[in-house]
């Protein structure tokens, strides 16, 4: 029996070291390193050619020459859930589903595999509840059970095995945290063991076509446990967010090998388990009837979608020395550069105020088109002058005080006359050259010609 090779991988920055040693030689961190092994490859030599690798399988193809109908996308049986992974499953895909306790993980994918169970081979691996808990939940949702296989194993090679004998076309394991192989020493979670386990099961899926769903738990600071080479094997990768006390889900796509990225889903967590949410922007706008200071609707862009939301701004007196500045759903950074922006080229003080921003819903705005509705909602509460309910704006403000364009300004507002805005606040070069039936777009180049708009 050969022996068994070992390296030791640094968690921060992933060189390889041949032992144990307390601190990595190149980013200088103290007790990263974590043992994983290394797989031996038998080689033949060329003649002519010492030490370099022999013939091989491997056959050199031209990119047009390659069949992409053998592996066609099949649909998971959500609609959301396929927006995210571009348009649904692909054969020999390794997707990787994280989210804090309490969202819904297990629940979506349960869900998901009992439909798929009922016209392909599906497999269920747990390895944190036992197989009656996993009943229990199936029994609960009322879902079809008569179709889906389950396994309670955390034994990587274990797996392996039992898949090849009864062939799934779709696998979930759950989760990636606690599997472990056998000729690793670490615990099961650690970063050896997680990186290793990862790699086998993206190499098992690939070999055989089967689309790996993989559950991943989170940090603290809301980030997936475990080294970060997790995220680079897997070719897509999804965060589901959302307070456990909560009704709505989102699913965003962060990773997609197969689609674009920060493509959004929303779903409902009701008593039957998760729910679609066909028309997201009506939920995120659930505003009161009477309209207050302070608060306008924007049209963010979420992967291939436009979608509304309500952004909230609370200016008050401020009673401290230094002024509080609180954004929940938005960097703070850019709020604190906006309100300098405002303050010196649209003439608004807000140096001895407390400012409060909130995108309503629990969205996390990361675009940039989100400056123009920002100001104008500060601007509204400071002033404390009622916004038209009809009035949508979107936009980005540079430096200088310039409204700059956002990409598909025009389908931002084509979804914005549907839900009944008459009025559009957007950059200059955003504005449709033909006129939309039903809405005024009034288009602005500077920060000082959109406070005179409103």
């Amino acid at each position: 029996m050969a022996k068994r090779k070992t390296a030791y991988v640094c968690s921060e920055c992933g060189s390889e070291h041949p032992r144990w040693q307390g601190q990595c030689n190149d980013c200088k961190e103290w007790n990263t390193l974590s043992e994983f092994v290394v797989e031996n490859s038998t080689t033949k030599t060329v003649p002519g050619r010492q030490g370099f690798a022999g013939a091989t399988n491997a056959k050199v193809e031209l990119l047009n020459q390659i069949d992409l109908a053998a592996l066609p996308r099949f649909s998971s049986g959500f609609k959301e859930l396929d927006r995210v992974l571009g348009g649904g499953i692909v054969p020999g895909s390794a997707i990787l589903i994280g989210g804090s306790p309490g969202a819904g993980k297990s629940t979506l994918l349960l869900q998901v595999m009992c439909q798929l169970s009922q016209s392909t081979s599906a497999l269920y691996i747990t390895g944190e509840e036992s197989l009656q808990q996993v009943a229990m939940r199936g029994k609960r949702l009322q879902l079809p059970e008569d179709k889906l296989k389950l396994l309670a194993e955390t034994n990587v090679d274990t797996i392996c095995s039992i898949a090849l004998e009864h062939k799934p076309s779709v696998m979930v394991i759950d989760s990636i945290q606690v599997m472990h192989m056998a000729d690793i020493q670490s615990a099961p979670g650690g970063v050896a063991q997680v990186r290793e386990s990862a790699a086998a099961l993206t190499r098992f899926a690939k070999q055989h076509h089967i689309a790996m769903f993989l559950v991943g738990h989170v940090t603290k600071d809301g980030s997936l446990a475990g080294p970060k080479v997790l995220e680079h094997c897997i070719d897509c990768s999804m965060m589901l967010e959302g307070e456990s006390d909560g009704r709505f889900r989102t699913l965003r796509g962060t990773k997609n090998r197969f689609g674009a990225i920060n493509e959004l889903g929303v779903f409902g967590m009701t008593e039957k388990g998760m729910r679609e949410v066909s028309n997201p922007s009506a939920i995120f706008l659930n505003r009161e009837e009477h309209a207050s200071a302070g608060s306008i609707v924007m049209t963010v862009w979420e992967g291939t979608r436009p979608l509304l939301v309500e952004i909230q701004a609370l200016v008050d007196y401020s009673q401290l020395s230094n002024p509080r500045r609180v954004a929940v759903g938005m960097d703070q950074n850019r709020l604190a550069m906006l309100l300098a922006v405002m303050h010196r080229h649209g003439n608004v003080q807000m140096n001895d105020q407390d400012v409060f921003v909130n995108v309503a819903g629990g969205v996390k705005i990361a675009e940039t088109g989100a400056d123009l509705a920002l100001l104008l909602a500060m601007v509204s509460s400071f002033r404390n002058h009622i916004l038209p309910k009809e009035l949508i704006a979107f936009g980005e403000v540079g430096l200088s005080g310039e409204i700059r364009p956002v990409p598909n300004g025009t389908d931002r507002i084509i979804e914005a006359a549907k839900h009944g805005f008459k009025k559009a606040i957007v950059p200059k070069a955003n504005a449709p050259k033909k006129a939309i039936k039903g809405i005024e777009v009034v288009p602005v180049t500077r920060l000082t010609e959109a406070l005179e708009a409103i």
